[in-house]
């Protein structure tokens, strides 16, 4: 029984200690690509090309989502305001649901599922195969030529890719709302128009994005740059990933919320 206790003590100590190593391995890594971002910048083929591959490739899955999405939103949110008389503003209630949340958060969720876990396995595959290596005995820094403009590119899409989510998420409940449930057209764009602040709204949910980016972006490219060198060691990578991204996401847009609503009180 004694030996049981001491067996799990030991156990949970080696645990709590090998995460706040991880942590400490993960600063320690965050700085030195801050470090690698100035010669990076200059490489601009190098962020451009993997902008094409994180961003532009993922167009397809952020604009039929957010196009369902909005129609969702426009199903659900006439059933509510209808019975208050208000089924004109329900260009608003999408807009601000859009804007403020759910566009920043879903398309952050879908960017870790869809492009972060391909930068994942694709570094890890470099770790594996020995490239990164290379990299260091040809005197070439793979945090500048490999790491730091797959960062880069998730901080400079995600915000594009948010933007992109919220406006197909708006034309998919102006499909419902005005063309299908015959809501007027210049009531819906009109009290939108009016409601819907730029400071406020687009800016906190663009300040929402770029935050979500680089978040996932530096999870990504610390997975797969730390990367067990097996077949195993890189699946195991990519699926933590999806998942702490996913989380940090989700806590990340509590801590944003709350601040900006304290901001705003």
């Amino acid at each position: 029984m004694i030996a049981r206790v001491f067996n799990f003590i030991h156990d949970l100590g080696h645990s709590i200690t090998s995460r706040i190593d991880r942590l400490g391995l993960a600063a320690r890594f965050a700085g030195l690509l801050l470090l690698a971002l100035g010669v990076s910048i200059r490489r601009a083929s190098l962020i451009i090309r993997e902008v094409y591959f994180s961003g532009v490739r993922s167009l397809s899955i952020i604009s039929v989502s957010g196009l369902f999405v909005g129609m969702v939103l426009a199903v659900q949110g006439y059933e509510v305001l209808q019975r208050y008389g208000s089924a004109e503003s329900l260009g608003v209630i999408v807009a601000l649901s859009l804007v403020r949340e759910l566009g920043p958060v879903v398309t952050a969720l879908l960017f870790a599922g869809r492009a972060s876990s391909a930068v994942t396995a694709e570094i890890g595959l470099m770790r594996a195969t020995e490239q990164l290596a290379a990299m260091d005995m040809m005197a070439v820094d793979p945090l500048s030529r490999v790491i730091a403009p797959r960062f880069l590119a998730a901080i400079f899409s995600m915000p594009i890719l948010a933007a992109i989510f919220s406006v197909a998420g708006v034309f998919g409940a102006w499909i419902v709302g005005v063309q299908l449930i015959g809501i007027d057209d210049g009531a819906f764009w009109s009290q939108m128009q009016a409601n819907v602040d730029v400071r406020i709204d687009v800016l906190n949910g663009l300040l929402k994005s770029i935050v979500f980016g680089t978040a996932v972006g530096l999870i990504s490219v610390f997975e797969g740059y730390f990367a067990a060198p097996t077949a195993e060691g890189i699946a195991s990578a990519t699926t933590r990933t999806v998942v702490i991204s996913s989380l940090s996401v989700l806590l990340l847009d509590l801590v944003l919320t709350v601040m900006m609503f304290r901001g705003l009180s």
